[in-house]
């Protein structure tokens, strides 16, 4: 139920925010008994309540997974390389080291060199079959026919995904994939988790030639089994897949 109210009220964030606006209240004090203070303006503030944390925060996920990605093409040094619907911080660096064309459902407008914006489906990518060298398509895949991002509904988007991402992978190429991973389970309409098997299933028709992830605790696993998370709540499986 807390998740169906959260969206419009979170009462958890707000009573975890009453501390931070008596110190915030505190601190405008202090700051203006401080010699050579600014003026502060009320219609200027910018309440920042939950900041200071001893240990950096961050999202183990897209930490990881962006990192594991942007070693492989960077070692792989492709001429150009194609993503569908990845982090946009992800697709911006790469550009550093190719020539990317960034696929998304949602139109992107922006101007950067060596970057190309198509919008696209990744049920239907505009791209010949075995005609792409480099690909990836990083914690995406689990969206995929849910409604969240404007796509149809279709129980079967994930699978349909994975198909059309092997369809158009080049002879030789490589393909770095992510989605969650661990007991399956559809979480309507944030995001699906698959267990790495089904992943690998849906791509029988390309070699798996790595298998990494991030467990439940955060903590990065490399060259790892399948079967090291299959049992996880939400983890995180990246894969990499060439077509022989």
């Amino acid at each position: 139920m807390f998740r169906w109210i959260s969206p419009i009220l979170d009462p958890v964030k707000m009573a975890f925010s009453i501390p931070g606006y008596i110190k915030y209240l505190h601190d405008i004090g202090a700051y203006r008994r401080t010699a050579g203070a600014e003026p502060i303006r009320v219609i200027d503030t910018y309440p920042c309540l939950s900041d200071g944390h001893p240990v950096h925060p961050y999202d183990s996920h897209y930490f990881y997974q962006d990192l594991w990605a942007a070693k492989r093409i960077s070692c792989a040094r492709p001429v150009r390389h194609i993503d569908v619907g990845s982090r946009l911080d992800f697709v911006a660096f790469l550009t550093t080291l190719t020539d990317v064309e960034a696929v998304d459902l949602r139109r992107l407008d922006v101007n950067v060199d060596g970057l190309k914006c198509t919008q696209g489906d990744v049920l239907e990518l505009p791209y010949g079959t075995s005609s792409v060298g480099s690909l990836s398509c990083l914690h995406v895949a689990e969206h995929v026919g849910l409604g969240r991002y404007g796509d149809k509904l279709d129980p079967n988007g994930t699978k349909k995904a994975c198909n059309e991402l092997a369809r158009i992978l080049g002879p030789s190429g490589s393909l770095y994939f992510s989605v969650p991973v661990g007991v399956p389970r559809l979480c309507f309409n944030a995001h699906r988790i698959h267990s790495p098997e089904q992943i690998a299933s849906y791509f029988e028709s390309l070699k798996l030639v790595e298998f990494s992830a991030v467990s439940d605790d955060g903590k990065y696993v490399e060259n790892a089994d399948l079967r090291t998370v299959a049992k996880s709540d939400y983890a995180c499986g990246m894969f990499r897949f060439t077509k022989v």
